[in-house]
Order: structure tokens, then sequence, then C-alpha cells
């Protein structure tokens, strides 16, 4: 088996497409045979912009509820560094909400992949 994680980040729906497809362009979303793919559902999330900070949506010190997306999909081990920069560089967010989770693949799963 190969090293393999599972990205979950939150985003609101104006920065989503082109989080996604900066990550994707960046190698994940990848599984066998098949590209760009992911999961996706829309859900609320809330946060209270502290002292100093810079919120992209909301006021400092006033508790913010919106949509917003949860997306996850596969990294390779080897790119996880580059996904968490390009992640921090495309994401609309002063702080992006995101985890990675190690996940086990067969190999005939990856088979054809590029990165092997």
């Amino acid at each position: 088996m190969k090293g393999m994680y599972k990205l979950v980040f939150f985003v609101p729906s104006e920065g989503k497409e082109k989080l996604k497809n900066a990550l994707f362009d960046a190698g994940a979303g990848a599984l066998g045979n098949y590209s760009r793919c992911c999961w996706e559902c829309e859900g609320r999330g809330q946060f209270l912009p502290g002292r100093g900070s810079q919120p992209v949506i909301g006021l400092e010190n006033e508790l913010e509820i919106l949509n917003e997306f949860r997306v996850e999909m596969l990294v390779p081990e080897e790119l996880v560094s580059i996904c968490i920069d390009t992640l921090r560089a495309n994401h609309p967010y002063e702080e992006p909400a995101f985890e990675f989770t190690k996940v086990f693949i067969s190999e005939s799963e990856l088979e054809g992949q590029e990165w092997l």
C-alpha cells in the first residue's frame, strides 16, 4: 500500500471552484485512472474573529454564521506539503480550516498514477 491522505477543508461557495482547481493542479484528487475527484456537501459554519484578526467575511468580535462547503479529496503522501501551501495560497479565508487523515488504498486502485 502507498501512503495516501484524505484532505478535508471548509470553504464558502465564492472560493470553492478556484481552490479545488488549484489543488487538482497540484496533484490532489487522483485515484487510479480518474482525476479531479472530490466529494462535497453544503453546511453551516461559524467563527468569531478575534482581536487583531482580518476576516474576509464578518467583523472582529462578531459571531459569523454562514453557508460553507465541506470538500474531501485524496492526496498522495509526497504531495501533502505542496497541497498545504496551495490551500493556504488559494483559500479566501485568513485562517482556513483543514485536516489530513491517513487512508489505506490497495495497489490495484493506484495503477496508472504518474507519481507511483
